[in-house]
């Protein structure tokens, strides 16, 4: 049961939100800038591959294929962010400075998730805003935009947590970027219409979290969607939910944090 103390400790969760934004900003070049230009890479492939071809329900492809690269950019640097710090304090034997301060579960929990889900949406600002140089950005629902910008990395930022409690060693983590984050973000219509597939694919896309959470940024940009919109809020949150009660309980009861 998640319990928050009404008081709280307000001073200290500050405190641990801006240590973790301080983590990447200090090097924002490894952590903001390369995410963005590498975006920009994938941009710039594509369109000289496959030019201005049509894509999706009339867009053009590279109007439909930005959000989604964006998207991509914002989920894996959430993740990276609340996981390397995660297995970075455990490796080098200092999380118990995390642990220490008079901090709950929630509070503990809230504060790393804040800082990852922080990291994430300033990448996707400043690659929007890159992207926009090279292609008209016409903003379709501003609502729908941030929404899905900030459930998405949020709920990555708590993913990443929660693989950095689980894992032991930079191995472990690397296994969870590989064969989860990199594989669901690529096979959930970042780069094509799922509509495109065979029935029985489609139906598997449609259990991937990350599919609503990109076709939903992608509507927020374009006005164009595979999926149901309502039904992509619903399920982007109740996975940010999950995830969130599983690392409030990770702290709770110090799984794989306490000797």
């Amino acid at each position: 049961m998640i319990t928050i103390d009404r008081g709280g400790n307000w001073l200290g969760l500050w405190t641990l939100y801006w240590r973790e934004v301080r983590r990447f900003v200090k090097v924002y070049n490894q952590t903001v800038v390369a995410p963005v230009v590498t975006t920009l890479l994938f941009l710039a492939i594509f369109a000289l591959a496959l030019g201005h071809t049509a894509g999706a329900q009339d867009a053009t492809y590279l109007q439909f294929l930005a959000p989604g690269l964006v998207m991509m950019a914002i989920t894996q640097n959430s993740f990276a962010n609340t996981s390397s710090s995660i297995i970075i304090a455990k490796v080098q034997g200092n999380i118990v400075d995390t642990l220490m301060p008079p901090l709950t579960a929630f509070e503990l929990t809230l504060a790393m998730a804040m800082g990852g889900a922080t990291r994430g949406l300033a990448v996707g600002i400043v690659a929007s805003l890159s992207v926009s140089i090279f292609l008209p950005v016409r903003i379709h629902d501003v609502g729908a935009l941030l929404y899905f910008a900030f459930t998405a990395s949020l709920m990555l930022s708590l993913l990443g947590l929660a693989g950095g409690i689980w894992a032991d060693k930079f191995d472990h983590i690397a296994a969870v970027t590989n064969f989860i984050v990199v594989p669901l973000s690529f096979l959930s219509g970042t780069f094509y219409s799922v509509e495109r597939l065979p029935p029985f694919f489609q139906a598997v896309a449609h259990l991937n979290p990350f599919f609503y959470m990109i076709d939903g940024f992608r509507y927020g940009w374009t006005g164009r969607a595979d999926m149901n919109t309502t039904l992509g809020m619903a399920v982007v949150a109740a996975s940010c939910i999950g995830l969130w009660i599983l690392c409030h309980r990770m702290f709770a009861t110090g799984y794989k944090l306490k000797a």
